[in-house]
């Protein structure tokens, strides 16, 4: 059974550094093919996708909203993803999940359950 597990959420101050982590457990698949990303839900608004990074190249994407602020790295040997956040913006409050969707295979879809992240002063 494929479980991710978010982490390092919290509270933080606008113009602040956080960094979450993805755990991944159980996957059949070669972790190198699965697409990890990174998403993010506001209260009262749609999950929107703030960074991935592309299998074997890690070629990276972000929303233009978090550009030159967030970072998202995997490591191979351990199976995990990690989006350094920094900046912290107050409109950056949300649910933060973690997501990996096989490059190739259907149906090879996970999530988990989410870190809060808040920013306020």
């Amino acid at each position: 059974q494929v479980q991710l597990v978010e982490s390092g959420g919290g509270l933080m101050q606008p113009g602040g550094s956080l960094r979450l982590s993805c755990a991944t457990s159980g996957m059949s698949a070669s972790f190198s093919n699965y697409i990890m990303r990174w998403f993010r839900q506001a209260p009262g608004r749609e999950r929107e996708l703030v960074a991935s990074i592309i299998t074997t190249a890690d070629t990276t994407d972000y929303a233009d909203d978090v550009k030159g602020r967030f970072i998202i790295t995997r490591d191979r040997a351990r199976k995990t993803s990690a989006l350094q956040m920094t900046s912290l913006k107050v409109e950056d409050t949300g649910t933060y999940y973690c997501n990996a969707v096989h490059s190739t295979i259907r149906g090879l879809d996970f999530w988990g359950k989410g870190t809060l992240v808040t920013v306020s002063s």
